[in-house]
């Protein structure tokens, strides 16, 4: 299988990178990391999350981060919208894009949003419908594709069932997430074969944790399937929940540096990347979990 030419990075590190900081971040600091990710070159930004701030404390300013961005020609800026009260306060913010999610594991989904899968698709209707009306475009996100806190291993025949329920129901890409990064190569490319067999291919996209350190070779499996879409967190922001200290997303220059040296087009400017990424987590006292942003700081 020929690797795909082109590879579009979805940086989640806004959102998912800071969305567990237990504490508080200022507008203003995820206003400029939000500006210099752009600067960078990245196209497509997940900036803010509308969801109860009672739940996610660090997401309570989504109103003032989705009106006070300066928005860059070419860059969409999405938000995380899981229900239609989410969505509401979206649109009355010019949000272009938003994202809702699902799991394919039952007890995560009891455990997470109290409600069967099945419920919480049934939710994500009204969501979409109003989304469409507003020409807003939706992606799904389908968490624990590759494995459960709670169940451990999930078939890749229930990932393509929810996958293609999202897709049937107007997600216009499928983000299949390692939610806990406990994946290897072989079972990803396994998991990706069954949900294709749905959704063409270049409707997919990987959103792979690095929990074991398994995402930069579960990319590889799946690049090689034809995946072209890939998400990840500028300096691995974000822990996983659910293991206590370990890294959660895949570093943005991680993946750059595996992208470019795959001959494969990005147009995201690495050095400026890896920059941004010392920059943010000094600004929040984190420590820069990229191996690529920590090497070129060093030279």
């Amino acid at each position: 299988m020929a690797f795909p030419k082109k590879v579009r990075l979805v940086e989640v590190g806004p959102r998912d990178g800071l969305q567990n900081e237990p504490n508080p971040i200022d507008t203003a600091t995820k206003l400029a990391l939000i500006d210099r990710l752009g600067a960078a070159g990245i196209g497509y930004i997940e900036a803010a999350s509308f969801v109860s701030p009672k739940w996610v404390p660090q997401m309570a300013d989504h109103r003032e981060v989705m009106t006070g961005l300066t928005r860059r020609q070419g860059v969409t800026y999405a938000a995380l919208t899981p229900n239609l009260k989410g969505l509401e306060a979206a649109l009355a913010c010019g949000v272009e894009e938003v994202a809702v999610f699902g799991a394919a594991s039952e007890a995560f989904s009891q455990k997470n949003i109290n409600c069967s899968v099945a419920e919480s698709l049934e939710r994500f209707a009204p969501v979409l419908e109003r989304a469409k009306a507003a020409n807003v475009r939706v992606r799904g996100y389908v968490s624990c594709v590759l494995g459960c806190p709670y169940e451990g291993e999930i078939s890749p025949a229930k990932v393509a069932e929810v996958s293609k329920a999202l897709f049937e129901m107007g997600c216009y890409e499928v983000s299949l997430g390692d939610t806990i990064g406990v994946g290897t190569p072989l079972a990803a490319k396994r998991m990706v074969e069954a949900v294709s067999r749905d959704i063409p291919m270049e409707k997919l996209a990987a959103h792979f944790h690095d929990t074991y350190g398994q995402a930069l070779a579960n990319l590889y499996a799946v690049l090689e399937e034809g995946i072209s879409v890939v998400d990840s967190s500028v300096a691995g922001l974000g822990g996983c929940p659910y293991a206590k200290g370990a890294s959660g997303n895949v570093a943005s220059e991680d993946v750059v540096y595996l992208l470019n040296g795959l001959g494969i087009e990005t147009g995201i400017d690495l050095n400026k990347l890896a920059e941004t990424g010392t920059w943010i987590t000094q600004t929040i006292g984190r420590p820069n979990r990229s191996k690529v942003g920590v090497a070129l700081a060093a030279k």
